[in-house]
């Protein structure tokens, strides 16, 4: 355990499992060698000393704003898996049966996501399509990594969800501006959370959204 905790420093007080390290480490491997053929995450970030922060804690610090009372998380871009995947491992792993619908629309990271789904037995549902175009969603929590801007998010999840339980974005060095700038036409509930793996970073968690009129 302590070999592998050593390649997640960051984590050592979350009470983070073994099993979960040790799927973070197969999702790795997987991530790596697909990220040869398509692009997933950028060759930069793909590499052993950065992707485990940059990409796999980076995602997993949200997990204490995930409700798990509900039945389906929302990752509304998922992507490469990020955070989707991360959560669903996390959740596999304390034995909770949330499912995650993870939404791409193309076809090449889809089926990647279904493949990591499978191999690693996670309960998800990969959902190819334009999450613009889907309709009277449900969800509990629904969460975003490097998707669209504040703004567009909110309109998308005002528009396109019936229903949610709350919103968890990621926010960068300019987060504090577009916030400000946003707070002018949108009001919301907001907790922010300091990002563990970057100075310049925050997490939002975001309930009751409406649009100001």
């Amino acid at each position: 355990m302590e070999e592998i905790l050593k390649k997640y420093p960051l984590l050592k007080s979350k009470n983070v499992s073994r099993e979960t390290l040790i799927d973070f480490e197969s999702f790795i491997s997987m991530l790596q060698k697909r990220n040869e053929e398509i692009n997933l995450i950028s060759k930069e970030t793909a590499k052993n000393k950065v992707i485990r922060e940059r990409h796999i804690v980076d995602s997993a610090q949200i997990i204490e704003f995930v409700d798990l009372n509900n039945s389906i998380i929302s990752d509304i871009g998922s992507g490469g898996g990020m955070p989707g995947i991360i959560i669903s491992i996390m959740i596999k792993n304390s034995k909770n049966t949330t499912k995650v619908n993870l939404y791409e629309k193309s076809h090449h990271k889809s089926a990647f996501l279904r493949k990591v789904s499978r191999d690693l037995k996670l309960n998800t549902e990969v959902i190819q399509e334009n999450i613009f175009e889907a309709q009277n969603l449900e969800s509990g929590t629904i969460i975003a990594r490097a998707f669209k801007p504040l703004p567009v998010v909110l309109d998308l999840v005002c528009k396109n969800f019936n229903s949610y339980k709350n919103l968890i974005l990621f926010m960068g060095k300019n987060g504090e501006i577009v916030l400000e700038e946003t707070l002018k036409k949108w009001d919301f509930d907001f907790e922010k959370k300091k990002s563990i793996t970057s100075e310049d970073s925050f997490l939002l968690n975001i309930k009751n959204i409406k649009k100001k009129i």
